[in-house]
Protein backbone atom coordinates (compact mmCIF):
# COMPACT_ATOMS: atom_id res chain seq x y z
CA UNK A 1 0.00 0.00 0.00
CA UNK A 2 1.19 3.49 -1.02
CA UNK A 3 0.46 6.46 1.12
CA UNK A 4 0.62 9.95 -0.52
CA UNK A 5 0.57 13.04 1.57
CA UNK A 6 1.23 16.84 0.06
CA UNK A 7 1.51 20.11 1.95
CA UNK A 8 0.60 23.13 0.26
CA UNK A 9 1.49 26.48 1.14
CA UNK A 10 -1.18 28.81 -0.62
CA UNK A 11 -1.29 32.66 -0.97
CA UNK A 12 -5.05 34.17 -1.36
CA UNK A 13 -4.24 37.84 -2.87
CA UNK A 14 -7.50 39.48 -3.29
CA UNK A 15 -8.70 38.20 -0.02
CA UNK A 16 -9.59 40.71 3.10
CA UNK A 17 -11.26 38.51 5.68
CA UNK A 18 -11.21 34.89 7.30
CA UNK A 19 -15.02 34.44 5.85
CA UNK A 20 -13.50 35.00 2.48
CA UNK A 21 -11.10 33.09 2.91
CA UNK A 22 -12.92 29.84 4.00
CA UNK A 23 -15.39 30.59 0.96
CA UNK A 24 -12.77 30.72 -1.41
CA UNK A 25 -10.58 27.07 0.52
CA UNK A 26 -14.39 25.48 0.82
CA UNK A 27 -14.60 26.14 -3.21
CA UNK A 28 -10.83 24.56 -3.89
CA UNK A 29 -11.48 21.90 -1.56
CA UNK A 30 -14.77 20.63 -3.04
CA UNK A 31 -13.65 21.16 -6.37
CA UNK A 32 -10.17 18.98 -6.05
CA UNK A 33 -12.70 16.13 -3.77
CA UNK A 34 -15.40 16.09 -6.45
CA UNK A 35 -12.36 15.78 -9.56
CA UNK A 36 -9.75 13.38 -7.59
CA UNK A 37 -9.66 10.52 -5.38
CA UNK A 38 -7.93 12.55 -2.53
CA UNK A 39 -8.43 13.77 1.01
CA UNK A 40 -7.94 17.50 1.73
CA UNK A 41 -8.06 19.70 4.62
CA UNK A 42 -6.90 23.04 5.62
CA UNK A 43 -4.42 22.18 8.24
CA UNK A 44 -2.22 25.50 8.95
CA UNK A 45 -2.17 29.35 8.43
CA UNK A 46 -6.19 28.99 10.21
CA UNK A 47 -6.55 32.75 11.61
CA UNK A 48 -4.14 34.38 8.51
CA UNK A 49 -6.36 36.25 6.16
CA UNK A 50 -3.86 35.67 3.04
CA UNK A 51 -2.36 32.25 3.88
CA UNK A 52 -3.41 29.18 3.78
CA UNK A 53 -1.84 25.62 4.55
CA UNK A 54 -4.12 22.89 3.03
CA UNK A 55 -2.82 19.16 3.27
CA UNK A 56 -3.68 16.12 0.77
CA UNK A 57 -3.83 12.41 1.27
CA UNK A 58 -4.44 9.81 -1.43
CA UNK A 59 -4.08 5.78 -0.86
CA UNK A 60 -3.31 3.48 -3.62
CA UNK A 61 -1.31 0.28 -4.48
CA UNK A 62 1.00 2.07 -7.11
CA UNK A 63 3.28 4.62 -6.61
CA UNK A 64 3.67 6.30 -9.82
CA UNK A 65 -0.29 6.62 -9.95
CA UNK A 66 -0.27 8.35 -6.76
CA UNK A 67 2.79 10.88 -7.38
CA UNK A 68 1.11 11.63 -10.69
CA UNK A 69 -2.60 12.56 -9.29
CA UNK A 70 -0.83 14.39 -6.00
CA UNK A 71 0.91 16.40 -8.96
CA UNK A 72 -1.84 16.68 -11.16
CA UNK A 73 -3.66 18.51 -8.07
CA UNK A 74 -1.14 21.01 -7.78
CA UNK A 75 -1.27 21.75 -11.11
CA UNK A 76 -4.99 22.13 -10.70
CA UNK A 77 -5.05 24.60 -7.66
CA UNK A 78 -1.65 26.74 -9.94
CA UNK A 79 -4.61 27.10 -12.60
CA UNK A 80 -7.34 27.81 -10.86
CA UNK A 81 -6.34 31.41 -10.99
CA UNK A 82 -7.89 32.26 -7.62
CA UNK A 83 -4.73 31.24 -4.97
CA UNK A 84 -0.78 31.15 -5.73
CA UNK A 85 0.79 28.01 -4.94
CA UNK A 86 4.15 29.49 -2.65
CA UNK A 87 5.51 25.93 -2.06
CA UNK A 88 4.25 22.19 -1.65
CA UNK A 89 5.95 19.17 -0.99
CA UNK A 90 5.02 15.44 -1.97
CA UNK A 91 5.63 12.45 0.65
CA UNK A 92 5.38 8.73 -0.21
CA UNK A 93 5.49 6.05 2.12
CA UNK A 94 4.99 1.98 1.25
CA UNK A 95 3.48 0.23 4.34
CA UNK A 96 3.64 -3.95 4.06
CA UNK A 97 0.56 -5.95 4.91
CA UNK A 98 0.94 -5.86 8.57
CA UNK A 99 2.63 -3.30 9.44
CA UNK A 100 -0.62 -0.66 10.80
Amino acid sequence: MIIGICRVELYLPSNHSLKGKRQVLNSIKSRIKNRFNVSIAEIGHLETWQRSTIGIAMVSNDKNYVNQELNKVINHIEGSGIVSVLDYGIELTSLNHGEL
